[in-house]
């Protein structure tokens, strides 16, 4: 009698190592899912950090070859096409946000006082994406 006994108790004790109970897996479950959470966020914010940096980067780029055309040639451009058909810039770039090259919005130049009847051209450009950054400013006025 002794013998099975002992034989019982062994088995449930390994029975009671060999599993968990749903209070434990509950809680790892619940761990996991805050992790996960986190994680989404995190990438999310990564994702529009790296559409602005590259959004910034494309209107300095703009503005840059702008300022060298004016340098150049006295004048601004007349159209962002401009500065690609005299080789200031290889192509328009595409604004991360839009995915689109052709929603940028142009700033005009002030007229020439000393000729009123010249074409202004572009003084600035701006994204036309809708929306705000994460420091809470529209892309529209960078």
């Amino acid at each position: 009698m002794t013998g099975d006994c002992g034989l019982t108790q062994r088995t449930l004790i390994v029975r009671r190592q060999a599993g968990f109970t749903l209070v434990e897996l509950l809680v790892v479950l619940a761990i996991i899912s805050i992790l996960a959470s986190m994680a989404v966020v995190q990438y999310r914010n990564s994702v529009q950090l790296a559409n602005e940096a590259a959004l910034k980067t494309n209107l300095v780029r703009m503005r840059d070859a702008i300022d060298q055309y004016y340098a150049d040639k006295g004048k601004y451009p007349v159209s962002l096409d401009a500065l690609v058909t005299d080789h200031y810039l290889r192509k328009i770039p595409e604004d991360p946000f839009t995915k689109s090259a052709d929603t940028w919005q142009t700033v005009p130049a002030e007229p020439d006082p000393a000729n009123p009847s010249a074409e202004a051209g572009i003084y600035d450009v701006k994204s036309g994406a809708t929306g705000q950054a994460l420091d809470g400013r529209s892309f529209s006025d960078w």
